[in-house]
């Protein structure tokens, strides 16, 4: 069962979106089963959590509103999947989890509030007391680069050879022993034309 921190993080998450709804829940209760899974105290004032979150939207203001996790603190980061799914690693260990919700989440959802006015209501209310084992997904899983590699370090820059802008944090790539940035390197998968 859901602990006694919940209903404050979904308040909080309803003033920072400007109301609550069901992804919102679903944010909450992972960064939140991340926290008991690690052993950490959240939401974190440091950075020993990195999430990695697989959408965009209101789902992401719940993580990070449970986790302390942020894009400007360099520890929530985002890859556009369009998956309610998240990633939690443990910095200290390089532990990792990636949770999201059971298939069967919304059926359930419905059968755990039967009488509530619509099914996103049912959604609403149910995601929140539903039992995480029976609400999400959660699977132990290898990162592709190290914690170090995501991390990387925040007072490294390098230059891009192309257009001349600054990189960050050792994003930089080398190609024919050319510096570039990522948008200049693999023009491809800019989102620019």
């Amino acid at each position: 069962m859901p602990d006694g921190r919940m209903p404050a993080l979904l308040r909080t998450c309803a003033v920072l979106h400007e109301h609550l709804c069901p992804r919102q829940v679903l944010g909450v209760r992972m960064g939140m089963h991340a926290a008991a899974l690690f052993d950490l105290d959240l939401p974190q004032s440091g950075k020993r959590l990195l999430t990695i979150v697989e959408t965009d939207g209101c789902f992401v203001d719940g993580v990070a509103v449970s986790t302390g996790c942020s894009l400007g603190h360099r520890t929530l980061r985002w890859v556009d999947y369009g998956t309610v799914a998240a990633t939690f690693v443990d910095t200290h260990t390089g532990d990792a989890v990636r949770m999201h919700p059971s298939p069967s989440s919304r059926e359930l959802a419905q059968r755990t509030v039967p009488d509530a006015p619509s099914r996103w209501h049912a959604y609403l209310e149910a995601y929140q007391v539903i039992p995480v084992a029976d609400l999400l997904v959660i699977e132990r899983v290898r990162l592709a680069d190290s914690v170090e590699t995501l991390v990387s370090s925040p007072d490294r820059r390098a230059t891009c050879e192309s257009c001349g802008e600054e990189i960050f944090n050792g994003r930089e790539i080398v190609v024919d022993g050319r510096v570039r940035c990522r948008r200049c390197a693999e023009p491809s998968s800019s989102y620019l034309r």
